[in-house]
């Protein structure tokens, strides 16, 4: 039995965050483009000296990008949307970004400079647009920005980047295994931007250009090609389905091998087809489908690669080595042909590596694998498959995993005890929606159109500083208290000058909308360069979550409260909500997520009740990852949605009538689970809509949403200020679908990647919107 290893995708973002730090300082004009582009080679050059150490058998080469893999292939096969009226002198990177983040029109600029044209001028056509929208890869927290499709997309070998990355791996002495997404899957992430139009009918063109791709490939000595179609995994229509046969065989006639990557989820009706395509070889996730394993090994024709994702992509827990051994030790014995070990998924969904994590809970790291950990587990079990098992490094390995399984530190008692003692009413509210509306409506005395933040404002130099230098404790804890205070101040008297209507405290004191509860609750472990690319630049570094969850003492009130007694306007106390610090930690594998779920609802609640006791009316409690969670199979959705909804309306059950209650959802489609929302029974939702031009907000209006809606008004990830007709053409939009009486104006997300000028700018022309919607 051959056996040989590879990944699918390593972390691009550098150990120490290098691409991060060159990507912003390019954007900002002090990095020259030949710079940034020295420094990608530099990544990857490490990225695959690291592989090749590692003794995998093919560094994997285009899984690198300066923003997304998706943009690159955008790119890479010719399909700039024409919107962007890109000119020939443009360099392919500086397209590129302005495609990722969008770019000033003469209309915005002419309106900061106090033009009165300026209104009429956002259709200007001199390459000022919109970015392309972004949403979420799969069931993950990491965006890719969306293919636009038409009738008029035309496809063509237009980039000579990937091309160009295979000859710097060969010219470093690797064997290159190319990486790219597969043109049914490119298709089906895209968006059509024609009404009636299918996108399924761009295929026929789509696939000529990726024959001619792999056809360079192939003269360049590139033996094999990872196609990714992670979309079987999905419920597909009959004609998508239909298409991966005819598709398949004529990329096959080429002549390269092509390994047909699937991962995410199981292929259950898709597996025979799977199978039976005409590829050299197959890899499948063996962690999120391990029953599907024996049925792939007797499907798959014998002279086929079988890759198994063995390896947990997704998760930093150490692979449990022995039972990897007993799932890997069948297959092998039923198959003739070459077996490849893996990881499930590419590893850009974890941390760097373990190396650096000197300060790491010394109980608890020896349980933990990042990325490049996890390439020494590849090593491991190819070694122990082949006869020649590392017997010490096996040993220290079965240690760590016991001692997981045993520590008294995972289950604590207390919270065993308060899950048995639940009231199954916990998750009601006092009074229906139209009843705490109008004790509401009486409390706050809210203009139409109520005007608010969705929560942070910008975290500039001075305050990251300051919190550097209390961790390192350089600063004294009342010194530091003390300017977060400051800072608050500062934005509270920023939003009242603003003319706000709902002011929040600008979250000055948080480093990261989940790291910061994380902190404060039992059952979480901290990192300190665990970074995980989320888009883009931003990086997040998600906690850990091991054990038993409980919330020791509050976490919030004392900064609220201190904000609310700045101004008579009503303060938001702003809080996380429970899935959305599932989704976005690192979780326990070891009990379903639905019971850690519960016992971060709980943890939450308490908070809401104490934000409640101190006075704060209106509490949000932000939930954008609810719909990442949904299992990717539609039949899984009923089971997830029932214990998602229900943990948070306990999170906000504490609340009495004239508590409002705000919720916020972005980057993500919510029309199929619109049932589910309107029963979290939020009083007041805020959604990112501004990309998408209002669309995402018509599935609401059919549905008609009972509850206040906050449909974002401007995109807050793209350097671009909006005018404030841009925002009137919105508000007026949504005000076709949704009540004007049920609308609320804000930004589509928090403001502290942004500065103060940018900030101020786009609040000012979004009140001025608003104010006009009230005239009219």
């Amino acid at each position: 039995m051959t056996v040989h290893t590879h990944i699918l995708g390593f972390p691009r973002i550098g150990a120490a965050r290098e691409l991060k730090f060159a990507l912003e300082s390019h954007w900002r004009g002090e990095l020259p483009e030949a710079a940034l582009e020295a420094t990608g080679r530099q990544l990857r050059a490490r990225h695959w000296a690291q592989q090749r150490d590692a003794g995998l058998d093919y560094v994997t080469v285009g899984d690198f990008a300066f923003y997304d893999q998706m943009a690159s292939h955008i790119q890479l096969l010719g399909c700039e949307p024409a919107r962007f009226h890109f000119e020939a002198q443009q360099s392919p990177l500086s397209r590129y970004f302005t495609m990722a983040r969008g770019a000033a029109t003469h209309a915005v600029q002419a309106e900061q400079a106090g033009c009165c044209q300026a209104e009429h001028a956002h259709a200007a056509p001199d390459g000022g647009q919109h970015a392309l929208e972004m949403t979420k890869w799969f069931d993950t927290n990491y965006h890719y920005l969306v293919p636009e499709w038409s009738p008029q997309t035309r496809f063509s070998l237009a980039c000579e980047r990937l091309l160009a990355e295979v000859a710097e791996a060969q010219a470093l002495g690797h064997q290159v295994k190319a990486a790219l997404i597969g043109p049914l899957t490119f298709l089906w992430l895209g968006k059509e931007k024609t009404p009636g139009f299918d996108r399924l009918a761009l295929l026929e063109q789509l696939l000529p250009v990726y024959g001619a791709l792999l056809d360079r490939l192939k003269q360049q000595g590139v033996a094999w090609v990872q196609v990714d179609e992670p979309i079987l995994g999905l419920d597909l229509p009959n004609a998508w389905r239909s298409a991966f046969e005819s598709s398949y065989w004529q990329l096959n006639q080429v002549g390269v091998n092509i390994l047909l990557a699937t991962y995410f989820s199981p292929l259950e009706e898709n597996l025979s087809l799977t199978c039976r395509l005409p590829v050299a070889g197959l890899h499948v996730d063996g962690i999120r489908a391990p029953h599907e394993l024996t049925s792939v090994t007797d499907w798959l024709p014998a002279h086929k690669v079988l890759s198994v994702g063995i390896v947990d992509g997704r998760n930093i827990w150490r692979t449990d080595l022995d039972a990897a051994l007993a799932v890997l030790r069948p297959l092998a014995a039923r198959r003739t042909g070459q077996l490849w070990l893996a990881p499930s998924c590419s590893l850009l969904h974890v941390p760097f590596s373990l190396e650096a994590e000197t300060q790491l809970d010394a109980d608890i790291k020896p349980w933990l694998a990042f990325a490049t950990e996890k390439l020494a587990e590849l090593s491991l079990l190819k070694g122990a498959l082949q006869g020649h098992a590392d017997d010490a490094a096996l040993a220290s390995a079965r240690v760590a995993s016991a001692s997981r399984r045993d520590s008294a530190r995972v289950h604590r008692a207390p919270v065993t005890q308060r899950l048995q003692t639940l009231s199954p009413t916990v998750d009601r509210r006092d009074s229906s929606f139209p009843l705490r509306q109008a004790v509401q409506r009486a409390r706050f005395q809210l203009p139409a159109f109520p005007t608010t933040t969705i929560g942070s404002f910008p975290q500039t130099a001075a305050i990251r500083a300051a919190r550097a230098s209390y961790k390192r404790g350089e600063l004294a804890r009342a010194d530091y208290e003390q300017q977060m205070r400051a800072e608050i101040a500062h934005a509270v008297g920023r939003q009242e000058a603003l003319g706000l209507d709902v002011l929040v405290h600008g979250e000055a004191e948080r480093n990261d909308m989940v790291e910061y509860f994380g902190e404060q609750l039992d059952g979480f472990v901290f990192t300190r360069l665990g970074w995980v690319q989320s888009y883009g630049s931003r990086c997040v570094k998600p906690p850990v979550i091991y054990g038993d969850v409980q919330r020791p003492a509050a976490m919030t009130v004392a900064w609220t409260v201190h904000a609310q007694s700045l101004t008579h306007k009503p303060m938001k106390g702003m809080l996380t909500g429970p899935i959305t610090i599932l989704q976005w930690s690192f979780v326990r594998d070891d009990q379903p997520r639905a019971t850690t779920a519960l016992q971060l609802a709980l943890a939450i609640r308490d908070e809401v009740a104490d934000l409640e006791t101190a006075g704060i009316g209106i509490i949000q409690i932000d939930e954008p990852a609810i719909r990442e969670g949904l299992p990717l199979r539609r039949g899984q959705w009923d089971a997830y949605l029932d214990w998602a909804t229900r943990a948070f309306r306990i999170a906000a059950s504490a609340a009495g009538d004239a508590t409002q209650i705000h919720t916020h959802m972005c980057y993500a489609e919510f029309n199929d689970i619109l049932p589910q929302i309107a029963a979290m029974d939020a009083d007041v939702i805020t959604i990112e809509t501004s990309r998408s031009d209002m669309e995402l907000l018509t599935g609401f209006g059919d549905f008609q949403y009972p509850n206040d809606i906050g449909p974002g008004v401007y995109d807050i990830h793209s350097p671009r200020i909006p005018a404030t007709g841009d925002m009137l053409r919105l508000l007026q939009k949504a005000s076709a679908v949704i009540p004007p009486a049920q609308l609320w104006v804000n930004p589509d997300c928090g403001l502290k990647t942004r500065s103060w000028a940018e900030t101020e700018a786009a609040l000012q022309n979004m009140v001025a919107a608003a104010r006009q919607m009230r005239a009219a």
